[in-house]
């Protein structure tokens, strides 16, 4: 059986004990603030990463809105998963893994925090020369490669990714090196429609509305739809114009539209155009290892460009601020990376 999520505990303390860090708790939907908890000391078989950058990922800004299922989420709840941070400390029974590796993070939560405790699983080790700032984004790699292993993409697939935010750009960058026939993208924003267009690919549509059927768009060059089409937004309701986009025997490859669906689902269309539906993350554990790796190497290799998608820089301080951003309705904010140091 997979590993579940790692969530941070929230053991607050009052700022004046020895032994404190700032940690960002998320009160209630849209109340984030600033609150002191223990520094946490890594176990038998545990390490402590001092935080530097988190990215405030898509899940995190669903919990901010309320809008995300419980799982394993009540709040008061702490966020942050997308992590680049050095091992400051390691507990007993540790092989391998030393203080002062750079390392990025998965399957952990909580961790806008200037430290957190996870174990050797929850972390990949980078080169020293790696710059930290584009570490945080390394965490949704497993999850894109597998996403474009699923898809079975080659010369003979139109694909279609619904959305380029941050995880759009990236699945752009990775569906073109498996070379499609033609790779389709849309958005609401011309700044990150002219950075796919710069990833590879090969046709981009602006959507004037969020609410707008896709193929009112894109059925002029694409009137029979895609072999593949990947939403990469947050609401579910875009699960409906996935399903609507699909040619007869497509792929719907479930990166985003996770959130709650207000529209109604034409089950008898899945059935009739005989459509399958992935979710993208990877079953097994070693799986996930595997594409960790490549990750990591698609960037050292400069075929996967993260630094580019930032946008926006705040330090722990101004939490509130950080997640107001990404919430916004600006169409160019992309990635908001949060400074714990």
């Amino acid at each position: 059986m997979a590993r579940k999520m790692q969530v941070a505990k929230l053991e607050l303390v009052d700022k004046s004990i020895q032994g404190s860090q700032m940690v960002a708790v998320l009160n209630k939907p849209y109340d984030i603030s600033l609150h002191y908890a223990k520094i946490p000391e890594p176990g038998d078989g545990e390490i402590r990463i001092k935080v530097k950058w988190v990215g405030i990922c898509g899940s995190d800004l669903e919990t901010y809105r309320g809008t995300r299922s419980p799982e394993f989420l009540t709040t008061p709840v702490r966020l942050g998963h997308e992590v680049g941070g050095v091992i400051d400390k390691i507990g007993p029974n540790i092989l391998g893994l030393h203080i002062g590796d750079k390392v990025t993070c998965r399957y952990v939560w909580g961790a806008f925090a200037q430290y957190i405790v996870c174990t050797p699983f929850n972390v990949k080790v980078l080169p020293q020369n790696f710059p930290l700032e584009e570490i945080s984004l390394i965490e949704i790699l497993p999850g894109v490669i597998h996403a474009a292993e699923l898809a079975g993409i080659d010369q003979t697939k139109n694909v279609l990714i619904m959305g380029q935010g941050v995880s759009g750009l990236v699945l752009t960058q990775i569906m073109a090196l498996h070379s499609p026939k033609s790779l389709a993208v849309t958005d609401l924003s011309d700044k990150k429609l002219e950075l796919a267009r710069k990833y590879g690919a090969t046709h981009s549509y602006k959507v004037p509305r969020a609410d707008m059927p896709a193929m009112d768009i894109l059925g002029k060059d694409f009137p029979d739809g895609f072999d593949v089409v990947v939403p990469c937004l947050l609401e579910g309701d875009g699960m409906v114009d996935a399903v609507d986009c699909c040619a007869m025997n497509a792929k719907i490859i479930m990166y985003g539209c996770i959130g709650t669906c207000n529209r109604p689902m034409d089950f008898f269309k899945v059935h009739r155009k005989r459509l399958e539906i992935y979710s993208t993350e990877p079953r097994r554990d070693i799986d996930m290892r595997r594409f960790f790796q490549e990750g990591i190497q698609l960037v050292m290799d400069g075929l996967v460009n993260t630094y580019e998608l930032v946008t926006d820089r705040l330090p722990l301080s101004r939490i509130d601020e950080a997640f107001k951003i990404r919430n916004s309705s600006n169409p160019d904010t992309i990635h908001v990376l949060v400074d714990c140091e």
